[in-house]
């Protein structure tokens, strides 16, 4: 018997979690990279980057993405123009978050190229944000229970397929603030857009998500 949608998906982030411990080992060998062999063009160096950055920068691919084999395919392009760019790198901020900054905008334009997301786009986000009405909400927004969620065996996918309505540059912000708990500072220059520009968005995403879940969390509350 094939297994269901729910199934495939459970097992994908299963497969996606194993690289956890990865990411926990190579964050203990950062200070291993020999950045200026690597700017020399040393390419025993540059493997080691690739080895070292490849799990975490995947995980943060696939999220945007969500799409495993693309993901694979826009992490070697990543390496690529890495190696070939090196020159470019003007330590101006770590290695590393140069390197998936260039991940992250090919993710972005695979995303706005093939158009694989849902209708939500900047005016959408906009009407998801709460409505006030001489200083006061016009709606009391739904309480929110983390405890309660963490019990719903399918909470990974409400959440995910949630994330998946935002567009690219929304999305890309909760993944890499919420999810992968980058700083404001390296998102902005990941991203390349100011700090407050990041606080301005992740408020907006966080905002819109919450419109998003809010039905499930009036369900959960009528259970109990």
């Amino acid at each position: 018997m094939e297994p269901t949608k729910a199934q495939q998906e459970a097992n994908n982030d299963k497969l996606r979690d194993k690289s956890v411990g990865a990411i926990e080992q190579s964050n203990t060998a950062s200070d291993e990279l020999d950045i200026d062999a690597i700017l020399a063009g040393d390419k025993p160096a540059f493997e080691q980057l690739v080895i070292q950055e490849s799990p975490r920068l995947f995980r943060v691919i696939v999220r945007i993405l969500n799409d495993d084999d693309e993901a694979q395919s826009i992490l070697q392009e990543t390496f690529l123009q890495a190696y070939q760019r090196i020159h470019t790198f003007r330590r101006e901020s770590k290695l590393t978050t140069w390197l998936y900054a260039i991940g992250i905008n090919l993710a972005r334009a695979t995303l706005r190229k093939s158009r694989r997301l849902s209708s939500l786009e900047d005016q959408d986000v906009e009407r998801l944000q709460p409505s006030f009405s001489r200083g006061m909400f016009v709606d009391s927004p739904v309480e929110w229970d983390p405890g309660r969620m963490a019990d719903l065996s399918d909470r990974k996918r409400i959440v995910r397929k949630a994330i998946e309505k935002l567009a690219p540059d929304y999305k890309a912000i909760v993944i890499l603030r919420d999810m992968e708990e980058y700083s404001t500072e390296e998102v902005a220059k990941m991203l390349g857009i100011s700090s407050g520009a990041v606080r301005v968005r992740l408020h907006r995403a966080r905002q819109a998500l919450r419109e998003l879940l809010n039905p499930h969390f009036k369900k959960e509350a009528a259970r109990t």
